[in-house]
């Protein structure tokens, strides 16, 4: 069975549907293979393989029926399985969901069989994956470093091959970060394009989306298909795609205008990082592209009003979580810098918060206007009309294990330096643009280097075929980390 360890998900679902292999065997590969490799790398936190079994033995239908799939133990909830959140105090009491959410209801439907829930930093705040509640995830290309956050178990159990496909979400770069740091495939789609139903009509003032982390630029377009669209209730949806997402893959890109950036006002670079990004740009040309050192000059004028906003909402979580308890979150609950942040937060006035959301709305119609094609300018008149931005997915390479994590006696300073890890990715969770990670380069020690790629407002279709060609232009599908086997 060693030869389908690195099938894509949509491989995998191939040839249960030809007969060549049964949904069970896939099962049973997944499981055989969380249960040597998890207790080096700590991806999975929760398993549920006699669950994962009685469904692959219903034979699931589905355009992925029967391929074993990971869920992050982050806003996503599956009926009966333990929901922790990254935190403690949700662990010690052992919480459970009481029902699926959408999405997750919706990867059931698709014939996905969900083997186990994946490690998450507490309340996902942070750009590495290492809560207080489960330990460190470990990064397969160097078990000394970082696997990224908020989504490192998941991209971890994708990168080693436990599982071909995972849950992730993105509130700063999440699905991104992890993506760049294990050398694999993950799409921040457009706002909205997932629904966050039943509890949720949006996180994080519209900041948080739903998507996964792949090994296959199919498998993200097959997923993408397979979640999304809008639900009842919903304040808000994406634009409606012209046709399945699966059908962008190996379509024409067209001549493409594409700006590079390769600095960044607050942040230095890793030399390997610029390495990375020039070295994407030649290929870009070489594939017949128009391209320019050039991005939006508003990138490098963030609102200083709407560094509000993350306290906020990192207090409206510790609130809503005691009240889902019975009982008030006291600072034994939380790690140092999530409980000051939420205290900040807690103390912000409501029309401060409302300026801040006002001042980042204005800021992001200035940023997406650099990829409108109708001369209506914002800076300085003058509309480039742009197709894509790419850029550096992380300013660095990834950190070591307890590099970002709390500083004993000074609250913040390791939230702060974890939070230079989103220079890049942030920015697009603010405007809602579709922002995809792939890993177009490896450094000299063998680390993975992702290289990010930014298109319009509801333009999942561009980057999904420029990542076809990127994937048949620069493989990375026969790269695994030697851990992995």
């Amino acid at each position: 069975m060693e030869d389908i360890t690195w099938l894509d998900a949509t491989g995998q679902a191939e040839l249960v549907r030809s007969g060549e292999v049964s949904a069970r065997e896939l099962v049973e590969h997944s499981i055989s293979r969380i249960e040597k490799l998890n207790p080096e790398v700590n991806a999975f936190i929760h398993t549920s393989f006699e669950k994962a079994r009685a469904v692959a033995d219903r034979a699931p239908t589905g355009p992925f029926g029967g391929v074993p799939f990971a869920v992050k133990d982050l806003f996503q909830q599956s009926e009966g399985d333990p929901y922790h959140y990254g935190t403690r105090f949700l662990k010690e009491l052992d919480w459970r969901a009481s029902a699926d959410t959408w999405m997750v209801s919706k990867l059931r439907a698709a014939g996905f069989v969900l083997v186990g829930r994946t490690n998450t930093p507490e309340i996902g705040a942070w750009t590495t994956t290492e809560p207080d509640s489960y330990g460190p995830t470990r990064n397969p290309w160097d078990l000394g470093r970082s696997s990224g956050g908020s989504s490192g178990g998941s991209a971890v159990a994708v990168a080693t091959g436990m599982v071909p496909a995972a849950h992730a979400n993105d509130g700063g770069g999440s699905v991104r970060i992890p993506s760049s740091a294990n050398g694999l495939v993950g799409l921040k789609p457009t706002r909205a394009r997932v629904s966050l139903g039943p509890e949720l009509g949006e996180a994080w003032a519209g900041m948080t989306h739903e998507s996964a982390i792949t090994r296959s630029i199919r498998d993200i377009a097959g997923i993408l298909d397979v979640v999304g669209g809008m639900a009842p209730g919903d304040p808000y949806t994406a634009p409606t795609p012209k046709r399945p997402y699966v059908q962008e893959v190996g379509a024409p890109v067209g001549r493409l205008r594409v700006g590079i950036q390769v600095d960044h006002p607050n942040v230095a670079l890793d030399p390997e990082v610029v390495v990375a990004v020039r070295s994407t740009a030649a290929l870009l040309e070489e594939l017949g592209h128009i391209v320019e050192e050039a991005r939006p000059a508003a990138l490098d004028e963030p609102p200083a009003e709407a560094q509000v906003l993350m306290p906020v909402f990192q207090y409206l979580d510790i609130v809503h979580w005691g009240k889902v308890i019975g009982r008030e979150l006291t600072p034994d609950d939380l790690d140092q810098d999530n409980w000051a942040l939420g205290m900040y937060g807690k103390d912000v006035p409501a029309v401060a918060y409302l300026e801040g959301l006002s001042a980042l709305h204005r800021w992001c119609r200035r940023v997406a206007a650099w990829w409108n094609h109708d001369d209506a300018g914002v800076d300085g008149g003058r509309d480039p009309g742009y197709d894509l931005l790419v850029t550096p997915t992380l300013p660095k390479l990834p950190a070591q294990l307890g590099e970002l994590r709390p500083v004993p006696g000074q609250p913040l300073a390791g939230f702060l330096k974890s939070g230079e890890y989103v220079s890049f990715t942030s920015p697009f969770n603010a405007t809602g643009q579709p922002a995809m990670s792939l890993p177009m380069h490896w450094s000299a020690d063998g680390l993975p280097v992702g290289v990010q790629f930014v298109a319009a407002y509801g333009r999942e279709d561009l980057l999904i075929r420029l990542g076809s060609v990127l994937e048949q232009a620069r493989p990375w599908a026969g790269r695994h980390p030697g851990i992995a086997g």
